[in-house]
C-alpha cells in the first residue's frame, strides 16, 4: 500500500512543484487539500510525530492570523504545545507546506526538490 500523502494548498507554488516533481517520477500518492479537508488536532499530532518537529517548528508566522493571535508571543515548550496545535486545527493556513507523509510512516515539509526526492526514497 503506497501511503504517500501530501498536503498542499494549490495556490501555492512550492506545493505545484512537488505534485510535478511526484508526477514525473511516478510515484503514487493522495493528494490533500488541508484547508479544505482540515486536519484535527490528533492528525497534527500524528504528523509531528512523524516530522519529529513541534507545531512552532511547521507554523506560518507571518501569515496574518498569526499576527492577530500573537504567536510570535507564544510560549515554545511542552505546556504550549497543545494551544499551537489548537491553533493549527483551527487555522490551518498557518500549517507550513507541503508536507509529504512518505511511504515509511515518517514525513518531512518538502519545499525543496531534494526534499521531495528524500520522501521517494524513503
Amino acid at each position: 500500500m503506497g501511503a504517500m500523502e501530501i498536503w498542499i494548498n494549490p495556490a501555492c507554488s512550492k506545493c505545484r512543484s512537488a505534485i510535478s516533481l511526484l508526477d514525473a517520477e511516478g510515484a503514487g500518492y493522495t493528494v490533500r487539500r488541508y484547508l479544505e479537508d482540515v486536519p484535527s488536532e490528533d492528525e497534527i499530532r500524528d504528523v509531528l510525530d512523524r516530522l519529529g518537529l513541534e507545531p512552532w517548528d511547521i507554523t506560518r508566522t507571518q501569515e496574518a492570523v498569526a499576527k492577530e493571535l500573537g504567536l510570535k508571543d507564544w510560549a515554545r515548550d511542552a505546556s504550549a504545545r497543545d494551544r499551537w496545535v489548537k491553533a493549527l486545527s483551527e487555522h490551518p493556513k498557518l500549517i507550513q507546506r507541503p508536507i509529504i507523509t512518505a511511504d515509511d510512516g515518517t514525513a518531512l515539509v518538502a519545499r525543496t526538490d531534494e526534499a521531495v526526492r528524500d520522501a521517494l526514497s524513503r
